[in-house]
């Protein structure tokens, strides 16, 4: 019997361990579904702007390669073999300086015997002119004397023109690069000897859209630079292409720039942005405050929190706010209210709504908004990537992501 009551107490006091137990897990499991169903998440910091209607200019973006408005590749048109190289590499030289001479000691030497017969044929004629003029010559023989030395004069000049050939000179003042040829070289007619190119001025070949023809005319201005914020260099559109490539549905451009200075070089890759006039009252936003997904672009807002009424907690005015500051700053000398300045010191509560936006020209890390804001709207412009509709921000405005990390640093 006594044994009974054992087995009995023991397996009552097993029960009682097991309904607890369970009644424990239950208990934990309902504290945690009631701690995370009022738990609210930590409010993210993020950075704003307020939007505000301002000046835009506007403007058409494309890329281009600088070219001199005068450059050419020498060449000799007679062959020979090279006998003096008088220039050397970058060096300025002046329209018809001599670059380069070829062996000419047979062209001189014709050209003497050439203007030796010459002289000959002019002493004939002179004589044949005065036995005219006594009337012992006859007509035959005078038009005989001037045919010959018409004929040899030519052949001065022929003689001439051959012994010229045998120089390279520069055809503009330019600069010239680095010599292809040595001395005692063969060259044969065609020869590529050397380049030479006015850098004081420079022309710059891009291509648009057809689309953004009737937006260019000529005399536009022109910036172009290494890339779209470094636009360093202006000028003017000297030529409109007056034919739409139909392969390519593009239009040939031609703009004029003076490199004084010399920074750009023929064959240089540049960004190029030709401006429009300018408009006012456009709203804009920084590229970063816009995020792109399948659904459209948008952005967040920020918006004060809606307290459990539902009605948005309007913000406090500026005198207001200093009323309540100082009232706070009076509360804070009585020791029973101790708590009422940190409450009077609290920022209200800010909320974010994903409002979907139409975007439309960009320019200089800003972007164009058609449509979905308005004048004042706070908006997100960097700690977007993990919001959600309808979370709790802070806003820190200390770092500005439309500004680059080194310029922040100097400020």
């Amino acid at each position: 019997m006594k044994r009974f009551f054992i087995i009995a107490g023991f397996l009552l006091l097993l029960a009682l361990v097991c309904v607890g137990i369970v009644g424990f897990n239950f208990m934990r499991d309902a504290g945690i579904k009631q701690f995370f169903a009022t738990m609210k998440p930590p409010a993210a910091t993020v950075s704003t702007v307020i939007v505000k209607p301002a000046e835009w200019t506007p403007g058409v973006e494309a890329i281009g390669t600088v070219n001199a408005v005068r450059g050419v590749d020498l060449t000799v048109e007679t062959s020979g073999i090279v006998k003096d190289i008088l220039f050397h590499a970058n060096q300025k030289v002046a329209a018809d300086a001599v670059l380069l001479q070829l062996d000419d000691a047979v062209e001189k030497a014709d050209l003497v015997a050439q203007k030796a017969q010459a002289a000959s044929d002019q002493a004939a004629l002179t004589r044949a002119i005065e036995l005219q003029r006594r009337g012992v010559g006859t007509d035959a023989t005078l038009d005989a004397a001037r045919a010959a030395a018409d004929a040899s004069a030519a052949q001065v000049n022929k003689m001439q023109a051959v012994l010229d050939q045998k120089q390279l000179s520069a055809p503009f003042g330019g600069t010239v690069g680095i010599p292809k040829i040595d001395v005692g070289q063969y060259l044969a007619p065609g020869n590529s000897v050397v380049t030479i190119q006015d850098l004081d001025t420079m022309r710059v070949d891009f291509t648009v859209p057809e689309q953004q023809l009737p937006l260019l005319k000529i005399g536009q201005t022109v910036k172009l630079g290494g890339s779209l914020a470094d636009m360093t260099f202006a000028g003017s559109i000297r030529g409109i292409d007056p034919k739409i490539d139909p392969a390519s549905r593009l239009v040939s451009i031609r703009g004029e720039v003076a490199n004084p200075e010399g920074k750009l070089t023929p064959g240089q890759f540049v960004q190029i942005r030709v401006e429009l006039p300018q408009e006012n009252n456009v709203i804009s936003v920084p590229q970063t405050a816009v995020t792109t997904s399948l659904y459209g672009d948008y952005v967040f807002v920020v918006e004060p929190a809606k307290p459990a009424g539902g009605a948005a907690a309007a913000p406090a005015k500026p005198d207001e706010q200093k009323a309540g500051a100082d009232k706070a700053s009076g509360d804070a000398a009585k020791p029973a209210d101790a708590a009422k300045p940190a409450e009077a010191a609290q920022q209200p509560a800010l909320t974010i709504s994903q409002v979907f936006v139409k975007l439309g020209r960009r320019n200089n890390g800003m972007v164009e908004i058609a449509e979905g804001l308005k004048d004042g709207d706070q908006v997100v412009t960097a700690g977007q990537n993990r919001l959600f509709n309808g979370m709790s921000v802070a806003v820190d405005n200390t770092i500005d992501p439309s500004k680059s990390a080194n310029k922040q640093v100097q400020q």
